[in-house]
Order: C-alpha cells, then sequence, then structure tokens
C-alpha cells in the first residue's frame, strides 16, 4: 500500500530510513507506532497535506527501512538513536524547524526528539501515551496484563521472535483488533501492509529491541529528566487503556509547560479509528 506522495530512502549515518511527502506549506513530521508502518497515517496524511508539506516515516527497525541487528544492550534502538534518524531525515529535506506527531512508539521518540532538540520542534503532538517513565514507573496488574506486550517483547533468549516469527499475521491482526474501539474498520490494504513489513525476521528482531530499549537504555535517558519548552497536544482513545487509566493532561504536565489535549471516539489506533477527528486536532494545533 502506498500513499499518494513522492516517496525516497534518506541516508542518515549508518541507516536508510523510508519515507514519502506530500503537501506544501509549514513541514510536520509523523511518526508510526507499534506494529505499523508509516501507512498508519493514510487517512490522515492527505487531509493535513492540504495545509502543510507531510513528511511520513518509517521509524528505523519497522517498515522499509533499515533494521540493524541489535547489540546485547539494544542502543541501536534506543529513543535517542530513533529520534537523531528522524532529525537527519528532516534536515535532509531541507528543514531546520518542524512540527512532529507521532502515535504509540512514534510518540516516544518524538518526545525525545523534542527533548535533545528542542530548536528543531516547535510543536509536539503525542497520540495514546503518556511517557515511558511514567508507566514503568505506575505499572500494576492492570497495566501487566492491558500491556503485557510491553514484557513479552523486551523478553530475552529469543522468545518473542521465536513464537511471533511461527505466524507474524496472527501476531499482528490479533493484537490490532484487540485494541479496536468501534470507530473505521481497518482498511485491510494496510493491514496486509503491516503483515507484508512484519513477516521480515529483521523486523520481529528490531521490534523487539526497541521494547528492550524502552525497559533498559531509554529509562536511563529519561533519568535527566527535562521538561519540554514548545507547546504539546495529547490525544487519546476514549475506550483505550491509556484513556481510562491515566488523567492524561495531568502526567503530561509533569513533563511539559505547556499541555492541551482531548480524548477522541476510538481505542488505541487514532489515525485509523477517528481519522477526522484526528487530522482537525492536529490542523488546529499546528496552525495555532
Amino acid at each position: 500500500m502506498r500513499l499518494p506522495f513522492d516517496y525516497q530512502r534518506v541516508d542518515v549515518g549508518e541507516v536508510r530510513i523510508n519515507c514519502a511527502v506530500g503537501g506544501s506549506g509549514p513541514p510536520v513530521l509523523l511518526m508510526h507506532g507499534y506494529p505499523q508502518t508509516h501507512v498508519i497515517w493514510h487517512h490522515v496524511a492527505p487531509m493535513l497535506a492540504k495545509d502543510f508539506t507531510v513528511v511520513l516515516t518509517d521509524l528505523r527497525g519497522y517498515g522499509d527501512s533499515s533494521k540493524p541487528t541489535p547489540s546485547p544492550s539494544n542502543v541501536e534502538y534506543s529513543k535517542r538513536a530513533m529520534a537523531e534518524d528522524q532529525l537527519g531525515v528532516m534536515r535532509q529535506l531541507g528543514f531546520a524547524e518542524f512540527r512532529v506527531a507521532g502515535h504509540d512508539r512514534g510518540g516516544r521518540v518524538g518526545h525525545r526528539l523534542a527533548l535533545d532538540h528542542p530548536e528543531a520542534v516547535t510543536a509536539l503532538a503525542v497520540l495514546d501515551i503518556v511517557p515511558t517513565k511514567h508507566t514503568f514507573e505506575h505499572a500494576d496488574k492492570d497495566f501487566g496484563l492491558g500491556y503485557f506486550h510491553w514484557f513479552f517483547l523486551a523478553a530475552g533468549n529469543g522468545i518473542p521472535e521465536r513464537l511471533i516469527g511461527k505466524d507474524p499475521e496472527f501476531w499482528i491482526k490479533a493484537r490490532m483488533r484487540s485494541r479496536h474501539g468501534g470507530g473505521i474498520p481497518f482498511d485491510p490494504a494496510a493491514i496486509d501492509e503491516y503483515v507484508r513489513c512484519f513477516s521480515d525476521p529483521a523486523a520481529i528482531s528490531a521490534s523487539c529491541a526497541d521494547y528492550r530499549a524502552a525497559a533498559t537504555i531509554d529509562l536511563e535517558h529519561d533519568a535527566s529528566g527535562g521538561t519540554l519548552s514548545m507547546p504539546l497536544l495529547a490525544l487519546w482513545g476514549e475506550h483505550s487503556f491509556v484513556g481510562r487509566t491515566y488523567d492524561v493532561l495531568e502526567v503530561w504536565r509533569s513533563y511539559a509547560g505547556q499541555v492541551a489535549g482531548a480524548a477522541l471516539p476510538s481505542d488505541h489506533y487514532l489515525p485509523e479509528e477517528a481519522p477526522q477527528e484526528t487530522a482537525a486536532a492536529l490542523r488546529k494545533f499546528f496552525t495555532s
């Protein structure tokens, strides 16, 4: 599945990042989550392209971007390393400053990008997440059951890689259908694209390293703290675990000075379940 945008692969150091660019106006970087690719934005991106230059990327390890072999430390999949990739893409496209929106893992990359490079990120939108540090510090039984994949994917000894690798299509469809809250149905072509990309053993390995990094080196980076200086918009699904569990705005106010946001009529996958509402909220935020 390809969007009606211009595709290219951008070299940023040791990796090549797959990206699609479309529209005109101020630049906006859109990043996906697990287990998707840039295709999660297939409804939203064309709407935003009417007012912005929209850049869609596959995070390292996902989609058609490079998938470095993880080291024991998983440093290759720290959010800091992934954020540097995204900064490199935007700079090579000629954008010194830009707006950022990230869903799920992409929101965590966006958070780190904004902390490390506040001179580049003029506004940050995070979709259906609270900060990684807060999540681990407040993990309980409900979190362990609702977000069991955080711990399963971070397990060692090749366990998740082997089990997922036996039937990646089942894993993708099971994860996504269990977190859909009655909004617009998933596009079968998008699901097929996620399955295609995730059927690569290197993608499975990389995604596990992503979650292992979140439980280790990302927490080390987060320990230094830091308050975001740019405006932050938090959007979440009213039926999602995040929406049911956290006071999302109050949590983010401990991490950012200017926080706004709202729940949307969806579960976890806002850009696919509630694209009109997602696009409208992002457009308003990025033009204010």
